[in-house]
């Protein structure tokens, strides 16, 4: 198997192995309420409005409520190798705390955070932010030192993501479109 069809298949085996998991009765379907847990748990970071799109994209017409994998499976693949749907950069993390902290302490409290992160943008649940508090929050200060919880966001996995497996992999070729000059030219 050539290294490219190996990375192809690689990546497809990543998306099935995260549908998988939620497979409970072995019949290649999943829940529609599960879509995005798959979704994140592949490394991508949608919106909720992004997580609708999938969800029109792939949910089962006939059973309502479900999803397939023969369905699942082309729709993340294309997401993931459009490099659509990635996490931030450690550069623009840094460049949206440093907005938060306009006298550039270094930190941000665990108030003036929580209330950015429940009441902008799209807000996050009550779950999100305690998980998020309990490894951004200094033990010692109570504040929440944003590069150090960068940082901990940026550990890097030995295993590679999604998306270094979907650069490995040339895109499908798509044929030449005429320019409209050509076209003109032909009447």
């Amino acid at each position: 198997m050539a290294a490219e069809e190996q990375d192809q298949s690689d990546l497809e085996k990543r998306i099935i192995e995260a549908f998988e998991v939620f497979d409970h009765a072995g019949n290649k379907s999943i829940d529609v309420r599960e879509v995005c847990t798959i979704v994140r748990s592949l490394g991508c970071c949608p919106t909720e409005a992004e997580i609708q799109e999938i969800l029109v994209a792939v949910e089962d017409q006939e059973t309502s409520g479900s999803v397939q994998l023969d369905k699942f499976l082309p729709v993340m693949k294309q997401i993931i190798q459009e490099n659509r749907l990635q996490p931030a950069s450690p550069e623009e993390l840094l460049k949206a705390f440093l907005t938060l902290d306009p006298e550039n302490k270094g930190y941000l409290t665990k108030d003036y955070l929580s209330k950015a992160m429940m009441e902008e943008g799209e807000p996050f649940t009550q779950e999100e932010l305690d998980e998020m508090m309990a490894i951004a929050i200094d033990g010692e200060t109570g504040n929440i030192p944003y590069e150090y919880y960068i940082n901990q966001l940026m550990v890097r996995i030995t295993d590679e993501n999604v998306y270094e497996l979907a650069k490995k992999i040339k895109p499908p070729e798509t044929p030449n479109k005429p320019t409209i000059s050509q076209l003109l030219s032909n009447l």
